[in-house]
C-alpha cells in the first residue's frame, strides 16, 4: 500500500476556479472595483464545490488498496506518489509546490487540461505527467505502474464504467452553494453526466481533449442514490456543458428521481434553445433549482463568426420567465472583446442583459485559449507571454478597438450596471414581480445615466489602441 497525495491547491489571487471551468484551463477573478471585489467574496461561498477529477481519483486509489490524502494547502504533506491537479491561472504555485515535495522524497505528477495541452509549463518540476482525462492513467498506477515521463492516457469509452466519486476520501469545504429553497448554506456536490463537448464553437476548450460522451440514466440515478445515502438533501452542481442535449435522457432522469422520492436538489448549464417549458418543469418537479446558460452576444453576426448558433431572444426571454414563476433561478453568461466589439457595442450587450432580466449575470473577457480554433485564429495578435494571465477576465491579445485597461474598466462597469439596479434588489430577494413595476424601471434608468456618467468620466480613450499595446509574439 502506499500514501497517494492528491492535491487540489488553493489558488492564489482572487477567486481561482480549477477543474471543469473553462474546460479545465481554470479562471481568476480579481477585484478592481466595488463590483468586482464584493463578487470575489460571494463567488468563494457560491461556487465553492470541490473537484470533481479528484474525487474520481479518490475512489480509483483508494479502491486499489492505497491510503488517499487531499490537500488544498501549502503546508507540508508526506506520502509516496502525489498528484496535481493543474491549471493554466496557478500553474506556477502549482510547480512550486511540486518541487518541494519532490525535495521530500515523493514522486509528483501533473494531470488536467494544461498538463494535457501545455506540458512543457511543468517539465522540470515533477516525475512525470499525465496527457488526457486522468482516470485511464490512474488506474494502472493504482495497479503498481511506475509512472515515468508523458504519460498517455485515453479517455474512458465506457463512462458507466467508471466508479463514483469519493466524498469521503476528499476534504469538503466548510461552506458549500447557496441553495435558493431556503436561506443559508447546503452541501453541494459535482457531478459529471457526459463529458466533452458536442458544439464546434471555435472559443470553447470543453472539446479539445475527447469526443462527447454521456452516461446512462441508470448510472446516474445509481450516483444520486449513493449521494442521498450519505448526505442529506444534496446539492448537485451538474457541470455537463451541454445538459439538456438529449431532451428524453433528461426526462428519464427527472422522471426517476421523482420515482425513487430522491430528496436532492439540482442545477445545471446548457444551451437556452435545448429547453421547452415541458422539459424545465418536468426538472423543476424532479429537483432543478438553478439553470446556467451562455448568450456570449446577443448579435448573431458576432456569433457566426464563432460558430455559435443563434439563439431567439424572445425564446430566452420566455424560458426565463418561466423559471422566474418556478423559482429557479438563471446565470447568464456574456462574453466582451470579440473582434467585432466596440465600447458602444459592450454598452448594448449590458442593456441587453438587464432588458434579458435572468437572476443573475456573470460577463467574461475573451480569452483564446490554447488548443481552440481560435487560438489559431488569433496567435498573431496574441501579445500576452504569461499564461497566468489566460484567466477569462483579462484581454491578451491586440483588439482593433479595446485596450488591456479599457477592456477591464467596461467589464467592472457591466458588473457594477447589472447587480446595482435597484431592480436588482427585488430579484435577490425572491421579489420578481416587483422589479418590474414601472417606478423600479425608472429608478433603474436613472441609475444607468448615473453610472454612465461615471463611468465616461473614468475611461482613457487611447488614439490608437493598437499602438498603445507590444508588438504581438507568439506564446
Amino acid at each position: 500500500m502506499s500514501v497517494i497525495i492528491l492535491a487540489d491547491l488553493r489558488g492564489k489571487g482572487g477567486f481561482v476556479n480549477k477543474d471543469t471551468v473553462a474546460g479545465g484551463y481554470g479562471s481568476r477573478f480579481t477585484g478592481d472595483s466595488f463590483a468586482t471585489r464584493l463578487g470575489v467574496h460571494l463567488r468563494g461561498i457560491a461556487q465553492n464545490v470541490p473537484s470533481i477529477h479528484i474525487g474520481y481519483l479518490a475512489d480509483i486509489f483508494a479502491a486499489a488498496g492505497h491510503e488517499v490524502i487531499h490537500t488544498r494547502d501549502d503546508r507540508p504533506v508526506d506520502g509516496d506518489l502525489a498528484l496535481v491537479l493543474t491549471s493554466l491561472v496557478d500553474y506556477k504555485h502549482e510547480c512550486e509546490w511540486a518541487q518541494k515535495a519532490r525535495g521530500r522524497g515523493i514522486r509528483v505528477g501533473f494531470f488536467g487540461q494544461p498538463a494535457t495541452h501545455l506540458p512543457e509549463l511543468f517539465n522540470g518540476a515533477g516525475d512525470f505527467i499525465i496527457s488526457g482525462e486522468p482516470e485511464a492513467a490512474a488506474l494502472k498506477i493504482a495497479a503498481g505502474e511506475d509512472p515515468n515521463g508523458l504519460i498517455l492516457s485515453p479517455a474512458v469509452a465506457d463512462l458507466d464504467s467508471l466508479p463514483f466519486p469519493r466524498w469521503d476520501q476528499v476534504k469538503m469545504r466548510r461552506f458549500a452553494h447557496a441553495s435558493r429553497d431556503h436561506f443559508g448554506l447546503v452541501r453541494a456536490l459535482p457531478m459529471l453526466t457526459s463529458r466533452s463537448c458536442p458544439e464546434h464553437c471555435t472559443y470553447c476548450p470543453h472539446r479539445i481533449t475527447a469526443d462527447f460522451r454521456a452516461r446512462s440514466v441508470a448510472n446516474v440515478i445509481a450516483e444520486m442514490q449513493e449521494l442521498c445515502k450519505i448526505y442529506k438533501r444534496p446539492h448537485i452542481v451538474i457541470r455537463d456543458p451541454l445538459y439538456t442535449l438529449d431532451r428524453e435522457r433528461c426526462f428519464r432522469i427527472a422522471e426517476q428521481i421523482r420515482a425513487l422520492d430522491l430528496d436532492v436538489t439540482y442545477e445545471c448549464e446548457t444551451r437556452m434553445d435545448d429547453l421547452d417549458e415541458e422539459l424545465i418543469r418536468s426538472m423543476h418537479a424532479s429537483g432543478l433549482r438553478e439553470i446556467s446558460f451562455g448568450v456570449e452576444s446577443p448579435d448573431p453576426v458576432v456569433l457566426r463568426k464563432v460558430a455559435r448558433r443563434f439563439i431567439p431572444h424572445e425564446h430566452m426571454r420566455n424560458m426565463i420567465n418561466l423559471c422566474w414563476e418556478l423559482g429557479v433561478a438563471t446565470i447568464a453568461f456574456y462574453v466582451i472583446g470579440f473582434l467585432q466589439d466596440t465600447e458602444e457595442s459592450i454598452e448594448e450587450l449590458i442593456r441587453f442583459s438587464m432588458d434579458l432580466d435572468s437572476t443573475f449575470a456573470n460577463f467574461k473577457i475573451l480569452t483564446p485559449y490554447p488548443g481552440t480554433p481560435q487560438f489559431k485564429q488569433l496567435n498573431p495578435l496574441i501579445f500576452e507571454t504569461d499564461w497566468e494571465k489566460f484567466d477569462g477576465y483579462t484581454l491578451t491579445f491586440r483588439h482593433p478597438a479595446l485596450t488591456p485597461k479599457l477592456a477591464r474598466l467596461m467589464l467592472g462597469m457591466a458588473y457594477s450596471r447589472y447587480f446595482f439596479r435597484p431592480s436588482q434588489l427585488c430579484n435577490i430577494l425572491g421579489r420578481h414581480r416587483y422589479a418590474r413595476h414601472p417606478r423600479f424601471r425608472r429608478a433603474d434608468e436613472w441609475v444607468w445615466q448615473k453610472q454612465a456618467s461615471r463611468d465616461r468620466s473614468w475611461r482613457v480613450r487611447p488614439e490608437s489602441p493598437m499602438s498603445a499595446l507590444p508588438e504581438a509574439t507568439n506564446v
